[in-house]
């Protein structure tokens, strides 16, 4: 990273956040050009046709700019499977990045490719909170074990020109297993590497906090005011994973207790440990949070496991979590299911769903330990009190619904019971947070909280829908401020491409247009006027060579290019105005990979439907 590299004055655009979208974005601004790779042409004939026409009236033909409707605008009655809930230019570059999906994992095939052109290259920092790059991988507020296999497979968490693949083989002296999920622990370490294996260290600033940034009088610009730096555009990557939903004021008593610490499970845990069993652990959520909470304990661990359960309205994420692929979350989902299954039903008109053998369907995680002795499973409980002992426990009293079970309604029978508890893991979800900009700022995109007068004007939390209209419609969300990553409403690292490629290419042909404009004043005053005998021989940077006069008064500390005078002129009208926009469409099921099909609410991959399903589900090797 920049290790003891100062921060530039002034600059070009400054990305807050360092996670894996903000890195995507700086190797692009750092002169790497996508592009359509005509010698792998995609397997939607109608999506090659189009790229190809564009070829023909396009040299370059990268895809930095480029009309996103027009290229997708045929994915909703398509053959083939594109997801509807990501946003269209996050699903066209994916798909262009990899094209099989989810069933490619050892043909690797892509058909992009990428060409260094360093006349287009962008000045910018990455200002990132966490001490090295890779974001919430680095510093995940959940206190589970960094040895739980990932939701993606490799392949979708690789980055442009350094894969996880690369990184793995040089780590380890092999190729990485086909269908691998990597360890949380496993792609921090990518991550954490991908800046010097690329390039791009330079930019990134790690371990520092971004606060008081606002637009300049005028317009012209931002200035961030926690680093004193004068910038032209602003992205925001700084995602919607760095807090936890804080838990209700009746349970903070319980925040004092011991804090919950993730143990990972051994390979082969014993149901019957010999071991002292610890105090009871007390888990809220429903989600992939909580159940990586219950995948880190040990095996002997006590776990009161409170969640919500409406399978028929809102279904736990854990649901669409194929057993083959994801042994441990389907394994802690069955626990759930078992527990709702069993809870008294009042409403007689509620028909129970007959229970499948389940021991047929057994995994590994499910025999590591004695759940009947260790779990205890409270569908649609309620806490009514919280006590603290004096002997660092706490007795939570809980009341139980006998209406849960799939939301058969009716009946309204509760009974009151007590147990004792000596810590709590409160995980119904993350938020991020933007309270690092100025109010005004916030103003120009945040629709106003709690009905109240001013736009964004209050303080909270975001989550991947307050921006997620806006988005689709624009991810320059107001002029010069851009949004990429989850703060999108796309979480997954392979729908990150999109957003970056959107935002660094407006980012580059604004600043094309200002070197053309100065470039063009420049000839109009030697025509008028003789240059002056003091002039200074002209700067050359990043291939360019650039006037020293005044429109463009450039300077290189560092290695880093400069301006000490800002040409904020900034306009938005830049001929690309309908770039990206488009709506979402209503979302269909994939038929094919269940390992990935619904999870974080996206969808299989584009060639579910057209390949018939000739791989295997899960290749992973040992």
């Amino acid at each position: 990273m920049a290790h003891g590299v100062p921060l530039p004055r002034e600059v070009d655009t400054v990305i807050v956040g360092n996670g894996p979208s903000a890195l995507i974005l700086s190797y692009i601004l750092h002169g790497n050009i996508p592009s359509y790779d005509e010698s792998s042409p995609h397997p939607d004939h109608i999506l090659h046709d189009k790229l190809h026409g564009r070829h023909e009236n396009n040299n370059n033909n990268d895809l930095l700019d480029f009309d996103v409707d027009a290229l997708t605008d045929h994915f909703a009655a398509s053959r083939f499977s594109y997801s509807t809930q990501a946003l269209p230019i996050n699903v066209l570059l994916d798909t262009l990045v990899r094209p099989l999906g989810e069933t490619d994992d050892a043909q690797k095939k892509t058909c992009l490719k990428w060409r260094k052109d360093p006349s287009r290259a962008i000045e910018h920092v990455i200002i990132g909170n966490t001490k090295s790059a890779g974001g919430q991988w680095v510093d995940n507020p959940v206190h589970a074990s960094w040895d739980i296999g990932t939701l993606s497979y490799a392949g979708m968490l690789s980055l442009p020109g350094y894969s996880f693949d690369e990184h793995y083989k040089r780590r380890n002296g092999r190729s990485s297993p086909f269908y691998l999920r990597p360890s949380r622990r496993e792609v921090a370490d990518y991550l954490a590497a991908y800046p010097e294996q690329v390039g791009i260290a330079k930019y990134i600033h790690n371990g520092q906090h971004v606060t008081r940034v606002s637009r300049r009088n005028g317009g012209r610009g931002f200035y961030i005011g926690s680093h004193d730096i004068l910038c032209k555009n602003l992205v925001l990557a700084s995602g919607i994973f760095d807090t936890l939903i804080p838990p209700p004021a009746m349970l903070d008593p319980l925040l004092g207790l011991a804090p919950v610490t993730g143990v990972a499970p051994s390979p082969s845990p014993s149901p019957t440990s010999s071991s002292s069993a610890p105090d009871t652990i007390l888990v809220v959520g429903s989600g992939f949070s909580a159940a990586d909470v219950i995948i880190s304990t040990p095996s002997n661990q006590k776990i009161i496991h409170v969640y919500k359960w409406a399978p028929t309205t809102s279904p736990s994420p854990l649901r669409a979590c194929h057993q083959q692929a994801y042994p441990e979350y389907a394994g802690v989902y069955r626990r759930m299911k078992l527990a709702a299954l069993s809870t008294p039903q009042s409403n007689s008109n509620y028909k129970r769903p007959r229970p499948r053998n389940l021991r047929s369907h057994s995994s590994g995680f499910d025999i590591s330990r004695d759940w009947k002795a260790t779990y205890e499973g409270l569908p649609n409980a309620e806490i009514l009190d919280v006590k603290l002992t004096g002997d660092g426990l706490a007795t939570v009293t809980f009341t139980s619904s006998k209406e849960g079970g799939g939301g058969g309604g009716g009946g309204n029978e509760r009974s009151s019971f007590q147990r004792r508890v000596s810590s709590l893991a409160y995980v119904v979800g993350r938020r991020g947070s933007l309270d690092y900009l100025s109010t005004d700022l916030r103003a120009e995109f945040l629709p106003p909280r709690d009905g109240g007068s001013s736009s964004g004007s209050g303080t909270g939390t975001i989550s991947g829908q307050t921006l997620r209209e806006q988005a689709n419609e624009d991810l320059e969300i107001a002029p010069h401020v851009f949004v990429i990553g989850s703060l999108t409403g796309d979480s997954l690292i392979r729908f990150a491409y999109g957003g970056c490629a959107y935002a660094a290419g407006k980012i580059m042909k604004r600043s094309r247009s200002r070197l053309d404009d100065a470039a063009t004043k420049k000839g109009s005053a030697t025509t008028t006027a003789p240059a002056p005998a003091t002039a200074t021989a002209p700067i050359t940077s990043a291939g360019r060579t650039l006037s020293p006069g005044a429109d463009n008064n450039v300077t290189i500390v560092n290695g880093v290019r400069s301006s000490s005078i800002l040409n904020l002129n900034l306009n938005r009208s830049d001929g690309n105005a309908s770039g990206h926009r488009s709506k979402t469409n209503t979302a269909t099921s994939s038929p094919q990979i269940p390992a990935m099909n619904g999870l974080d609410g996206h969808e299989g991959g584009p060639m579910s439907l057209a390949n018939g399903g000739g791989l295997p589900l899960d290749r992973r090797k040992d």
